[in-house]
Formats: structure tokens, C-alpha cells, sequence
């Protein structure tokens, strides 16, 4: 997602931005609602979001689905230390990550770990079967941290939106 810094801007007036925050809140807003709160046509405001749409900066709308709806879910956190950086490791562990369903966030980051995990997991026992897969018995990987989610404060994908310039 840190495409977006790299994108050809498309110049975000105030409309575009209002609309934005509109929708990181709920994009199942209808148009007309957003169009009196932004005071344009439902039309204008369809056209917009259809911009915004195939210009990237909006990449999804998707449904948020509570962990725990389906059974008993753990919220993981776990720190992966590879043996190095080298890019025949780091590509095939971030093609692991990327299709192993149960990691819900993949960070590659700087510092002294190589990548910070959130993972959604039914149950211990589960995941004891998963972190040996992925980590305890994947050769790449010298060292992993777990740490287990108590409560959930705050989540969510909302970003700010400034104000233009």
C-alpha cells in the first residue's frame, strides 16, 4: 500500500479529499448523502469516486468482518529475524507471507527485524502448528517473537486525509 507515495499524483481539491473522508469512515454511504455533505451532484460525486478509483488512491472497499463472529479468534503479533537480508530470502519468505491466510499484515521493516506479523488465529493450538511451518521449522528464519494480543485498542486502515495546500 505504500504505492501510493510513488504514484503520479492526481491533484486532491478539497471535494476529492472531503469525499475521502467520507469514505474511509463508511463507503457505504450513498452518493447523495455524500453529495450534500460536500455540497456537489450525486453525479459529480459518482464521478469522483470512479477517478479516485482508477487512479489508485482508493484500492479496495471491502467488508471489515469481526474475528471473533466465527469462532474463538487470538490476535498474534510476531517479530521474524531472517538469517540476512539478502534478496533470495527476503522474496520467497514475503511470497510465504503474503499467501498464508491467517497472516492478516505483513510489515518488511528496518531495524533489528526482518518482518512484524498481525495474525488472526482460532486457537493456540493452531498456531503452535502454523509458527512451526512458518518460522520454527522454515530454515531462513533465525529467530521469531510472538506476542499474543490481550485486548485490541484501536484498529482500522483509516489514514488522514490533509487539508490541500
Amino acid at each position: 500500500m505504500n504505492a501510493a507515495s510513488t504514484r503520479p499524483g492526481r491533484n486532491l481539491d478539497r471535494f476529492d479529499r472531503a469525499i475521502l473522508r467520507i469514505l474511509q469512515k463508511d463507503n457505504r454511504t450513498p452518493q447523495r448523502a455524500i453529495a450534500e455533505e460536500v455540497n456537489l451532484s450525486p453525479a459529480a460525486v459518482q464521478r469522483r469516486i470512479a477517478a479516485l478509483e482508477a487512479s489508485g488512491i482508493i484500492v479496495a472497499n471491502v467488508a471489515v468482518l469481526a474475528p471473533d463472529a466465527f469462532q474463538a479468534a487470538i490476535t498474534v503479533v510476531v517479530e521474524v529475524h531472517l538469517q540476512n537480508d539478502r534478496s533470495s530470502i527476503v522474496e520467497p519468505t514475503k511470497a510465504l507471507f503474503r499467501s498464508t491466510p491467517e497472516i492478516q499484515q505483513c510489515y518488511y521493516v528496518t531495524g533489528s527485524a526482518g518482518f512484524i506479523l498481525v495474525m488472526i488465529i482460532p486457537d493456540m493450538t493452531s498456531y503452535e502448528a502454523i509458527s512451526r511451518r512458518l518460522f520454527a521449522d522454515n530454515p531462513v528464519v533465525e529467530t521469531f517473537r510472538t506476542l499474543v494480543v490481550l485486548d485490541t485498542v484501536k484498529a482500522g486502515l483509516e489514514i488522514v486525509v490533509p487539508d490541500g495546500t
